[in-house]
């Protein structure tokens, strides 16, 4: 297996200053292959030091980003390669200027995701998505190119149902019990959230529905066809920290077994393990045998917080079969997939 040369590329940050930035700027220190050197933010934070910042994270605050200086979202002062943990309020416009200014964008914000010549990428899922770069430049005009990572839920729903592929899931109904870290800093407020659950998050459940679509689908032509299948999401928020938890019920195209699907998670694997790529976990679904798990509390930081956790597989008698999913939603969720996403791209040559 032949890797990329290990030249530690300069990288920028932009929305360096919020919870998913903040999990940019702690999983990229000492990468093997970014260097981070730039950070942006809003006039509120430019000028201050990042070690002037309240960090919001378990971990410390990266000594060699807390000496640096935020500087305004500007592509001339910005490295070739920018991660963009943007507010959704202004990403869209920052990050096309950046792709028309010949920067790689590598987002997590929701701006773009579904338009029809942006990838939205998975690398074990679907990495041949990034092939519609060349349709994006012919489209926007843009000198640099724009790639984005799905919606956290979107994320593990998906990933579960691409290592059933070879079985045809058909219908899926899926109920989500997300963290209060996904909706930021400050968030929910702690009257709202304690001893609650939430029964709504706005715009959650249309993303889970459209993104995991597109990214099942596959190019066609200079745009993307989606999957046939059909979902149904039901989003929440409950009082838990860090890890998104999925109830998933799943119909097929015909009678499928138990354990077909628990083979299904168990060999499911994609080119991050193929390549040996630095954030790739070394299996990219881990199902749990245990009847009361995976747990947030005790699971969501397994695996460096980049596997996607399955277990309590069972016949459902209406759908056919359940099954529960959890994942870091600050991780592989967001910094953790958009780091992933960049290393694809330099392993494929996106990424120079």
């Amino acid at each position: 297996m032949k890797r990329p040369a290990r030249r530690r590329i300069e990288v920028g940050l932009l929305g360096a200053t919020g919870m998913v930035g903040q999990q940019f700027a702690a999983l990229l220190d000492r990468h093997p292959w970014f260097r981070l050197t730039w950070l942006a933010a809003s006039e509120r934070s430019t000028g201050k030091r990042y070690g002037e910042i309240p960090w919001r994270l378990a971990s410390a605050m990266p000594d060699a980003a807390s000496k640096m200086t935020i500087e305004e979202p500007e592509p001339r002062k910005a490295p070739n390669v920018v991660f963009s943990a943007l507010d959704a309020s202004v990403a869209g416009e920052i990050e096309a200027e950046f792709a028309a200014a010949g920067h790689i964008v590598v987002s997590n914000a929701r701006n773009h995701r579904m338009d029809p010549v942006v990838p939205l990428l998975i690398p074990e899922v679907n990495p041949e998505h990034l092939g519609i770069l060349r349709a994006q430049k012919k489209a926007k005009g843009w000198r640099g190119a724009l790639v984005t990572n799905p919606n956290c839920s979107t994320i593990f729903l998906a990933m579960a149902l691409a290592a059933l592929r070879e079985l045809e899931p058909r219908r899926v109904v899926v109920t989500t019990m997300q963290a209060l870290s996904g909706a930021g800093h400050p968030g929910v407020a702690s009257l709202d959230a304690l001893g609650n659950v939430i029964p709504f998050i706005s715009g959650e459940e249309e993303k889970i529905e459209n993104e995991t679509r597109k990214i099942l689908g596959r190019i066609c032509g200079e745009t993307f066809a989606p999957a046939a299948i059909a979902i149904s999401a039901q989003a929440t928020r409950v009082p838990v920290l860090n890890g998104h938890t999925e109830a998933v019920s799943v119909g097929f195209s015909e009678r499928v077994s138990t354990e077909e699907i628990r083979e299904a998670f168990r060999k499911f694997s994609g080119k991050p393990q193929e390549l040996g790529l630095p954030s790739a976990p070394s299996a990219a679904i881990v199902y749990n045998d245990a009847a009361d798990r995976p747990q947030p509390r005790l699971d969501a930081e397994r695996f460096g917080g980049m596997a996607v956790q399955t277990g309590r597989l069972r016949p459902c008698p209406v759908m056919g079969h359940k099954f529960v999913l959890l994942g870091h939603n600050t991780i592989r969720g967001a910094a953790g997939a958009a780091i992933l996403n960049a290393e694809l791209m330099r392993a494929e040559g996106v990424i120079q």
